[in-house]
């Protein structure tokens, strides 16, 4: 448990906070203990419920869940990588620039975690845009590729299951629109069959 510690309080101060926030606000909104509803930004209740919390806890606040679980684990790496390397390396002793930087990529990307990551992340590898790096599989390329790698790799884990069919539906589940939408467009077509008459069978007058 010390060497946990210790790897905590190892991490840079601003990195640290957001890091730790970005583990509290998802787990107080998976164990139940404060509604998901309330921690999400909603428009309409930040300005005219005066819930001025939302735009914080969005900024901190991600849906766990069986679908979304590897997609928070990958960008909490990305954030506690990169955050960190800024942090050390071009902000080294200027913590205030480097809050500064936040806020303004905060108030720029509409106040969300993922967006907020990635900002950080091409700050850097600007910063270092002919550094090689390395990425899964063993690939490697210039820093100044990576965002758009990374913003690629989100869209698949984070994405992809959305266009892929479910377990009960198979291979015809591709292109089949959802339960609910197959029965709106039945009630709105009368069964979901068109009426096309009885007809006439041959030699019926």
């Amino acid at each position: 448990m010390s060497d946990l510690g210790d790897w905590f309080r190892s991490i840079p101060l601003i990195t640290r906070y957001w890091f730790a926030g970005s583990i509290a606000v998802p787990l107080v909104g998976k164990l139940g203990l404060v509604s998901p509803v309330n921690l999400f930004l909603w428009p309409d209740a930040f300005i005219h419920r005066f819930q001025i919390w939302r735009p914080i806890t969005a900024t901190f606040f991600f849906p766990v869940g069986p679908g979304t679980g590897f997609l928070y684990l990958v960008n909490l790496y990305f954030l506690y990588q990169y955050s960190s390397r800024l942090e050390t390396g071009a902000f080294d002793g200027r913590p205030a620039d480097y809050m500064f930087m936040l806020l303004f990529n905060w108030i720029c990307i509409v106040l969300l975690m993922i967006p907020l990551i990635m900002s950080v992340l091409y700050v850097w590898a600007q910063l270092n845009r002919d550094m090689i790096v390395s990425f899964w599989f063993g690939t490697r390329f210039k820093a100044c590729y990576l965002p758009w790698v990374i913003l690629g790799f989100n869209y698949i884990i984070g994405g992809s299951y959305r266009w892929l069919p479910n377990r009960r539906g198979g291979v015809s589940g591709f292109g089949v629109p959802p339960a609910s939408m197959r029965r709106a467009a039945e009630d709105q077509q009368g069964g979901g069959r068109h009426n096309w008459g009885q007809g006439f069978r041959l030699g019926d007058q």
